[in-house]
């Protein structure tokens, strides 16, 4: 893949309905080999990105989430503590360097996220998801892992990539991400999609939805997003919104407002929103929708 177009079609084929500029960033990460940090509200689909990629290079997916207080241990590697004791016990009395030499070897290691995506021979796709939920020190480590892709276990000694990852990055914007890991990375941040957009993803992800319906709900979707809402609903709650009216056979959303109403639960996850979002609120909104 090297052009926007044939990325961006070669991501349709897969599920992901992508913009253009995003299309641009993943070919520019892929010729510069650079980590792509993907920055915007939570549900508007940029984990989806790194899934959409390992399947057009029909490659393996790691996954490393990220939360406060993650640290080296779970996302690198660490010793398998009790087949380590186990095995000092077996060898009681044996040679001490032997039995060490022994312990602290490939049989023993726990490979986790980051130390498996550098030890695979055909290239993974790496999402580090929510970034921004991990502490500063853990991502002042991480800028040495990008820079480098090798990393040295005191025990084993430097380990190199076999293969560069494709490495994704996520971040909803919780806290300020440092200069330093930006400077790492591309650029791209993920909007809500636009009406038609979001009306190519339903009928992509949702077989047997008429074009017609998905536009209306595309449309819906956007009035509600408008609102003045404690969570504004992502894509991934469109298309469960979507699902569960074209379960219903609702065919058009004027023809069955009540349904419309009631199952708006897919798209607000709050009371509050709930309260907002009343009857009336709903005729209104849909008023707007052709």
């Amino acid at each position: 893949m090297k052009t926007r177009d044939e990325i961006a079609r070669a991501l349709g084929d897969s599920g992901y309905i992508a913009d253009g500029e995003l299309a641009i960033a993943i070919a520019l990460m892929q010729q510069l080999r650079r980590p792509l940090l993907l920055e915007g509200e939570a549900g508007v689909g940029k984990t989806e990105v790194a899934k959409a990629l390992a399947a057009v290079h029909a490659t393996e997916l790691i996954r490393l989430q990220c939360y406060e207080g993650l640290d080296q241990s779970a996302a690198l590697y660490e010793w398998n503590y009790q087949r380590q004791l186990l095995s000092i016990q077996a060898h009681r009395g044996a040679d001490a360097d032997a039995v060490e030499d022994q312990i602290f070897s490939e049989k023993y290691l726990l490979e986790r996220p980051l130390l498996a995506a550098i030890r695979r021979e055909r290239s993974p796709v790496l999402l580090i998801d929510e970034i921004d939920r991990a502490d500063d020190e853990f991502e002042a480590f991480l800028l040495e892992l990008l820079s480098d892709f090798q990393v040295t276990i005191p025990e084993l000694g430097t380990i190199r990539a076999t293969a560069i990852p494709h490495v994704v990055l996520t971040s909803n914007g919780t806290r300020e991400l440092s200069d330093a890991l930006r400077r790492r990375c591309l650029y791209h941040y993920v909007d809500y999609p636009d009406v038609d957009r979001e009306a190519r993803i339903i009928t992509t992800r949702l077989e047997g939805t008429s074009a017609s319906l998905a536009l209306q709900i595309a449309r819906m979707v956007e009035c509600i997003r408008k609102e003045e809402l404690r969570k504004v609903p992502g894509v991934a709650e469109t298309l469960d919104w979507a699902a569960a009216l074209v379960g219903l056979e609702v065919k058009d959303l004027h023809d069955a407002p009540e349904t419309v109403h009631e199952t708006l639960m897919c798209l607000l996850k709050t009371q509050e929103d709930k309260a907002r979002v009343s009857r009336e609120v709903t005729q209104r909104l849909l008023g707007r929708v052709a």
